[in-house]
């Protein structure tokens, strides 16, 4: 089958949106499918939208058998056969409108935006032959939003058996993009309430330079120096592997995120547990406070209390690292069971 897969990508960053696409053409071409990725950039300034959602409906991809859609606006893109495995809204515009991540003034000018995005939005959603989302969460938005119902496929992680657990240091990690919205601030808060040894290391590179400026800075004046390791770059999925394999535990707490996030799927197939937050979103969906993680306040107190816990009692923080991998079994997130769906 010719299968074209279509997202959108912002220059330069990298993350969960290009793995998620360039991951499942290599699953789809280990099945004998020739697949097209096909990005255009889209970034989110109100006043360039419209001319970029131009851009998808003049796309001419007959030649395809399907084709598969993921980031906005990705599914504008009109085909006889289009499936979405869709991954977020333009968040600014639907669930965080009334948050400080908007960027930009509820005015009347704003409000017509958002009015006609939302009407494109529900146009382009019907023309699909399935939706999928990545997330429950996200399911939840396209229900309450645009009034359209969705298939939950939780995304896996490319060659998961990579992963594997080599033992239980004194170092929780959190690797991903270091941006506030993902608060890695909240843990090097939380490392000055411990009153354990715990150790943090935090991995991974920001769109700007003020943020990770910002956690440096807080470090210092904190004393924290030769407890909190912050690596601002991109570490190699070699490293990774190897950090994951010799850690504590794992971290991840962004603010209302889309999905569960690779970085707490790696850490289950690594069989190590997830220390996340009540407000964290998708992730709520894989982390089961004290079987498989501890979900904490989004307080630096609570967190502290937590990231003592997993340090103090390691057979309790081991047994929850052996139930992160029953999990991935349970929510049935494998690419066996993405490509059936998928290709249905």
């Amino acid at each position: 089958m010719k299968i074209a897969l279509c997202s959108t990508f912002v220059p330069f960053i990298n993350g969960g949106a290009r793995n998620i696409v360039e991951w499942l053409q290599a699953m789809l071409e280990e099945q004998g499918h020739q697949v097209e990725r096909i990005y255009l950039p889209e970034v989110d300034a109100p006043d360039l939208l419209f001319q970029q959602m131009m851009a998808f409906r003049w796309l001419d991809l007959e030649m395809a058998d399907r084709i598969i859609c993921f980031r906005p606006q990705a599914h504008l893109i009109p085909h006889p056969h289009k499936i979405l495995w869709f991954i977020h809204h333009i968040r600014s515009f639907y669930d965080l409108w009334d948050s400080p991540y908007r960027g930009f003034p509820d005015d009347p000018k704003h409000q017509k935006i958002r009015e006609a995005l939302h009407r494109v939005d529900d146009g382009g959603l019907r023309e699909a032959k399935a939706i999928f989302t990545n997330s429950r969460v996200v399911s939840d938005r396209l229900k309450s939003f645009n009034r359209i119902g969705s298939e939950v496929l939780y995304p896996p992680v490319f060659r998961p058996e990579r992963f594997h657990c080599e033992g239980f240091n004194d170092e929780i990690v959190y690797i991903c993009r270091v941006e506030h919205h993902k608060r890695q601030h909240l843990l090097i808060e939380a490392m000055y309430h411990t009153r354990t040894p715990v150790r943090l290391r935090l991995s991974g590179t920001c769109a700007g330079a003020d943020y990770p400026r910002n956690l440096s800075q807080r470090i210092l004046q904190l004393g924290l120096a030769d407890r909190v390791h912050l690596d601002n770059r991109w570490i190699s999925e070699e490293e990774k592997v190897d950090q994951l394999a010799s850690c504590l535990a794992a971290a991840y707490l962004p603010l209302d995120e889309d999905s569960y996030g690779y970085p707490s799927v790696e850490a289950s197939h690594a069989s190590k547990p997830i220390l996340t937050t009540s407000d964290s979103g998708g992730v709520l969906e894989l982390v089961q406070d004290g079987i498989n993680g501890y979900v904490t306040e989004p307080t630096p107190e609570a967190l502290a209390e937590a990231m003592d816990r997993l340090f103090l009692d390691h057979a309790k923080t081991k047994a929850m690292g052996r139930n992160a991998r029953d999990r991935l079994v349970e929510l049935n997130i494998s690419w066996t069971h993405v490509l059936q769906r998928l290709l249905a």
